[in-house]
């Protein structure tokens, strides 16, 4: 049995996620103050956050659960580009990442109080945009809500729209890197 620590405003990518590797779980909203963490560099960031959420919830939960921290932000050039606040940042920030690559990472952080499992790790998937025009930038934010989204797009709406190519794990582009998740947990669990 797993608990995601969810941040209250995310939606449900990762709990489908987790759905689809089939594991059994609960989400919890962590109270963390993720501005604390906010000056360092993006790896480092997604990992600490990642631990936080997830002890945050450790605390909360039978000691038996297995507790998956996570966090994914996109990353242009060294800036990591979070929610666009409005329809014209979001506008810019699509129109900032055509033609060109940038890095998704996700820290991901597994907790098990009972079987002393206490393990961070970051996945980076590289995800090369198409050059978009006006035209496509519009249509493309008038067909997808991209204001709860980091980077102002979803790979999994319509990405074919924006999206060239992917070097990496495409799950991890929608939020959770769920093949690297599997063989952690097996690793984890075969050892503790």
């Amino acid at each position: 049995r797993c608990t995601l620590p969810q941040a209250r405003d995310v939606p449900p990518r990762r709990r489908e996620l987790l759905g689809k590797m089939g594991l059994e779980f609960t989400t919890k909203a962590p109270e963390i103050d993720e501005t604390a963490l906010s000056g360092l560099p993006a790896r480092q960031l997604v990992e600490a956050l990642s631990r936080e959420k997830a002890l945050w919830a450790a605390r909360q939960e039978d000691p038996e659960a297995i507790v998956i921290g996570s966090d994914t932000v996109v990353v242009r050039d060294g800036e990591i580009l979070g929610k666009p606040a409005s329809p014209a940042q979001a506008e810019e920030m699509l129109a900032s990442l055509s033609g060109r690559s940038h890095e998704v990472i996700t820290g991901v952080a597994l907790i098990c109080k009972k079987r002393a499992i206490h393990r961070v790790f970051s996945v980076a998937t590289q995800v090369r945009f198409l050059p978009l025009s006006e035209e496509v930038i519009e249509e493309y934010l008038q067909k997808v809500h991209v204001l709860d989204k980091a980077g102002a797009y979803a790979i999994q709406e319509y990405g074919q729209m924006i999206i060239a190519g992917i070097d990496g794990e495409f799950d991890n582009v929608v939020g959770l890197p769920t093949e690297t998740l599997r063989c952690e947990l097996a690793t984890l669990l075969k050892h503790a």
